[in-house]
């Protein structure tokens, strides 16, 4: 099914799931923002439209969807649409960073991405984004495009702070450490591997997978041998339902977990391809991709390693059905690193 607008879904999952806990995020920026932060107002939505969107009338609201988490509506007007996403439960931390998400990867001029507009807090609780509405052309577009354009993004947004990224942000409803670090194994091998394997250990008792994967982390730095490891930008979220393309056919990606490696944030670029068992990237792909950023030793090795993030999220967000995936990917890297 082709959707509506570029950000219809806001929930990062091959397969959608309960509601999850909401989490308060960690802010300790003071940088400007190329979107605002809205104070209270009856409906601030409108308030915005109808005077910085500079729209002297709306002419329709529509529902466009939307996934376990946030409401999704288009909102037209005199002066154009705009896509609103709305959560009734969980502040404005969780669209901040994601605005600034967005702002990153807007703001390199590379792939085409939503421009947020603004963020706050809805006056019966919850809180609310606003952002550029992008018409969905007819397919997900050229795969050569969006490998080069994704490999333009990681070439233009790199980071002199090491890898992490401004604010902590969330993967599906999952808190995501983004604490700057200077070396990427001691931050992936921390913030994200751990900080999932610490949760499922938590969640359901699972020491087996905890001990495994403790054991894993301690002994991957051999996966990186011979690697040159620049902080980049990188979506972090990288799946089939947050790809798409603009009615030109130019590739457009939404909904990102940010950081300098991982989910908006500064990080390794290979890190981007952790969801690719469930974004369909095929060989056109990956080779215009490579143009653009050469593939390194050990790459076919190491993409297992950062598959292995998003199945242990998928674990604890969803259950012992991605468990057996994780474990597996865990047990071979153990044999491999004889561990």
């Amino acid at each position: 099914m082709v959707a509506a607008h570029v950000a219809l879904l806001s929930f990062s999952s091959c397969i959608p799931s309960l509601s999850q806990t909401s989490h308060r995020l960690r802010f300790s920026f003071t940088r400007p923002k190329s979107f605002t932060v809205a104070s209270m107002s009856e409906d601030p939505i409108r308030e915005w439209i109808l005077s910085e969107g500079k729209a002297t009338q709306i002419t329709g609201i529509r529902s466009i969807g939307g996934g376990c988490i946030n409401r999704a509506s288009r909102y037209d007007t005199d002066a154009g649409s705009f896509f609103v996403k709305t959560n009734r439960s969980v502040g404005p931390s969780m669209f901040e960073g994601e605005a600034l998400g967005l702002s990153a990867m807007y703001e390199t001029g590379s792939i085409r991405v939503p421009k947020p507009f603004k963020v706050g807090p809805l006056s019966t609780g919850g809180s609310y984004i606003i952002m550029e509405y992008i018409e969905f052309g007819a397919s997900r577009g050229n795969q050569s495009a969006l490998g080069r354009k994704l490999a333009e993004m990681h070439k233009a947004g790199k980071s002199g702070k090491g890898f992490g990224f401004d604010v902590d942000n969330t993967i599906g409803s999952t808190p995501q450490i983004n604490t700057w670090t200077s070396d990427w194994i001691e931050f992936y091998g921390v913030h994200r591997l751990g900080y999932q394997l610490k949760l499922a250990r938590q969640q359901y008792g699972d020491s087996l997978i905890y001990e495994k994967g403790q054991r894993l982390v301690k002994n991957m730095a051999p996966l990186f041998d011979g690697v040159v490891i620049e902080p980049c930008l990188l979506h972090g979220d990288l799946w089939s339902g947050n790809i798409s393309s603009d009615n030109n056919g130019e590739p457009v990606i939404l909904d990102p977990a940010c950081y300098c490696n991982y989910v908006l944030v500064d990080g390794h670029s290979e890190a981007e391809f952790g969801m690719s068992w469930c974004a369909g990237f095929g060989g056109s792909f990956y080779n215009a991709y490579f143009e653009v950023m050469p593939k390194q030793p050990g790459f076919d090795q190491r993409m297992d390693l950062y598959m292995l993030y998003h199945y242990l999220n998928h674990y604890n967000l969803f259950g012992s059905g991605y468990r057996s995936s994780a474990m597996s990917i865990i047990d071979d890297y153990l044999r491999m690193l004889k561990a």
